[in-house]
């Protein structure tokens, strides 16, 4: 692993930000009337060399003079999108480097199912309003206009994803409002939202990649473990080996639950386990051996458990070392190319660490990388503090205005032992102290809901 690589500057990266940060300004004071015209003029130049250029430099000159139409607005958002895949592939590209890791070849989309014009015309129009205001003109007549379009988007599966997104942005608006009242406008991550959903309003543009199968055996290298109020998610990173000798490659697994705010830590996995066997697995230290199970362009395993069963003992540490340098990185989808979507797994050994539990960097050589120690979930033993003391580290490579690692794994010093510690340990059960305890609270919070909502029911 060539750290040097990941410190090194990205030609072009500063200017591509820019560029988008200074498009992102003039959609907090709203498109309708602009006040902040050079972030159009840049985004314009961004693309010139590109097949978008003619339409984005038609759109920044009519949205310049207060003219634009809805079909403007889509060319601007494809531009912010455009720019920010540019990014991505850089990093992409500077992360490959550093790893030494082959790139799958590019993704084939598969056909769109049939989709309703009329609803995506008439989120095309909410998102176009939302545009015409501004982040701080946004108000709860202007947030609750998308109500009856989002149940619609709902209604239709092949619109489900522009439907939970627009759900979601609504939901976050609606909670902000009003725009005016705001002390600091999340600019980066609204303004994200809103390009890709009027990019979704584009018939053709949610198209999938095309699913295939494999048969093979999987070698879980750690989880990734996303908590909210209301929800929770598993992403499980491994490398598969395909039966047919084909060299090894990255895939994932994930599940997503519906979750009550009551049930936090060790107690997600309760509601994560059922729906996913591959879980049981990681928390025992197995390979699971795949038949034919449906798999993405992307990676992403579309988990079926009668195509899966439980395999050999499996260390994680020992794919990391021997496997993982070879294993193929999945190409990604034009729509999901974004800086903030990148997660490379990688193994790192050799280092020293500075800097204590909050504000941690392995260094090698001279070389600093920091450490997202905040990422480490409480449901599992890892800690930020058996990560200072570690030798050895398995995390996924990420971007938040340079290269960190979030640390999935580590080996570090017990007794005199080396010991692995996995964040994902506690996903099939554990027999560890405080996770028993966790688990035990998480019990009795479910029994609790279940028996106030049975109670509702019955009346």
């Amino acid at each position: 692993m060539r750290t040097d690589l990941l410190t090194d500057p990205v030609a072009g990266l500063d200017e591509a930000l820019a560029t988008v940060d200074a498009f992102d300004r003039v959609l907090v004071s709203g498109l309708l009337r602009p006040q902040q015209i050079a972030g159009l003029t840049e985004l314009a130049d961004a693309v010139a060399g590109s097949p978008l250029a003619a339409r984005v430099a038609e759109a920044a000159e009519k949205t310049a003079a207060g003219a634009a139409g809805e079909e403007h607005f889509v060319s601007l958002a494809a531009a912010r999108i455009a720019v920010f895949g540019s990014v991505h592939d850089a990093l992409v590209i500077r992360a490959a480097e550093a790893t030494g890791r082959p790139s799958g070849e590019e993704i084939v989309q598969a056909a769109a199912e049939t989709e309703s014009p009329n609803l995506l015309a008439a989120a095309r129009s909410w998102l176009s309003d939302l545009a015409r205001a501004g982040w701080q003109s946004i108000d709860h007549d202007l947030i609750s206009a998308s109500a009856p379009v989002i149940s619609a988007l709902l209604a239709e599966p092949g619109l489900r994803r522009l439907a939970v997104l627009l759900d979601g942005f609504a939901a976050e608006l609606a909670a902000s409002c009003p725009g005016a009242a705001l002390e600091r406008v999340p600019v980066r991550r609204w303004d994200d939202l809103w390009s890709r959903g009027m990019l979704l309003t584009v018939p053709g543009v949610a198209a999938t990649p095309a699913i295939g199968t494999v048969t093979g055996r999987l070698l879980p290298l750690g989880v990734d473990l996303l908590e909210h109020a209301t929800a929770a998610q598993a992403q499980i990173h491994a490398v598969l080996e395909p039966d047919d000798g084909t060299a090894p490659r990255l895939v994932r697994a994930s599940v997503t639950v519906p979750k009550p705010d009551t049930i936090i830590g060790a107690g997600i996995w309760q509601l994560l386990r059922p729906q996913l066997s591959l879980l049981a697995a990681v928390g025992e230290g197995r390979s699971m051996d795949l038949v034919d199970m449906p798999v993405t362009a992307e990676g992403d395993l579309l988990w079926q458990d009668e195509f899966a069963r439980l395999g050999e003992p499996a260390d994680a540490f020992a794919t990391a070392r021997v496997i993982l340098p070879k294993a193929i990185t999945p190409p990604v989808t034009p729509l999901d190319r974004h800086p903030a979507r990148i997660a490379v797994p990688v193994f790192l050994e050799g280092y020293s660490t500075e800097g204590d539990e909050d504000a941690l960097t392995f260094t090698f050589a001279g070389n600093h990388l920091a450490v997202e120690t905040d990422r480490i979930p409480a449901a599992g033993p890892l800690t930020p503090k058996a990560v200072v003391g570690s030798s050895a580290c398995i995390g996924l490579l990420r971007w938040d205005g340079g290269f960190r690692l979030q640390p999935l794994a580590v080996e570090t010093t017990v007794r005199k032992k080396t010991t692995a510690v996995h964040a994902g340990a506690w996903a099939g059960g554990t027999t560890d102290k405080a996770g028993v305890k966790a688990e035990k609270a998480a019990t009795d919070a479910a029994a609790v809901l279940r028996e106030r909502a049975g109670r509702l029911l019955r009346k």
